[in-house]
């Protein structure tokens, strides 16, 4: 019983701590990124692929409005058949860049998920996604890790336990989508 009353305290405790301010900012550029007709990409591994692929099933559909944009969003971790023709040809560090490559506009939106912060292939992604200008926006834990530094926005949970990190992203995901709802419907 213990474990369980601490591992829910612990995840009460970050939820305290979460960078508010910057939440926020994320919403507004992905609202805007929604009303310009931007495209915004997602990519993780592991179980950030999934909260990855969760976050572009949630943007796409659970944010509609009638007779308003819908999101322009796809996720780099989602077509296998892509993602490991990349990775035998030119290097798994490689499979979100060369997704990303043929894709990706200045203006566009491009979300990295990594605990560590710490992925080469979220890095590599990033790093041409900054080259092109497009919006760079990382969900991290730990220290945010060179993620963390390169992205424009950082939104870093304060925990070093995995699990917990990638708890805290899924909420985060869920939460920034239940605001871009409600945008639409009280705009």
């Amino acid at each position: 019983m213990d474990s369980v009353v601490g591992y829910i305290a612990g995840l009460q405790e970050t939820l305290d701590r979460l960078p508010l301010a910057l939440i926020e900012e994320v919403i507004a550029i992905l609202h805007e990124s929604r009303l310009e007709g931007r495209q915004v990409f997602i990519m993780g591994n592991g179980g950030s692929a999934s909260t990855a692929s969760h976050f572009v099933c949630d943007l796409a559909k659970n944010t509609r409005h009638n007779g308003r944009p819908a999101f322009r969003v796809l996720g780099l971790t989602d077509n296998m058949a892509v993602l490991s023709a990349y990775a035998n040809d030119e290097g798994y560090e490689n499979v979100f860049a060369e997704q990303l490559a043929n894709f990706v506009r200045p203006g566009d939106v491009v979300i990295g998920i990594s605990t560590s912060g710490n992925s080469p292939n979220v890095l590599r992604a990033i790093e041409l996604a900054n080259q092109v200008g497009a919006k760079t926006i990382g969900f991290t834990g730990f220290d945010g890790g060179r993620l963390g530094r390169i992205v424009a926005l950082n939104v870093q949970v304060p925990n070093n336990c995995i699990e917990q990190i990638e708890d805290v992203h899924l909420i985060l995901e869920h939460l920034i989508c239940t605001a871009l709802r409600q945008r639409l419907q009280y705009a």
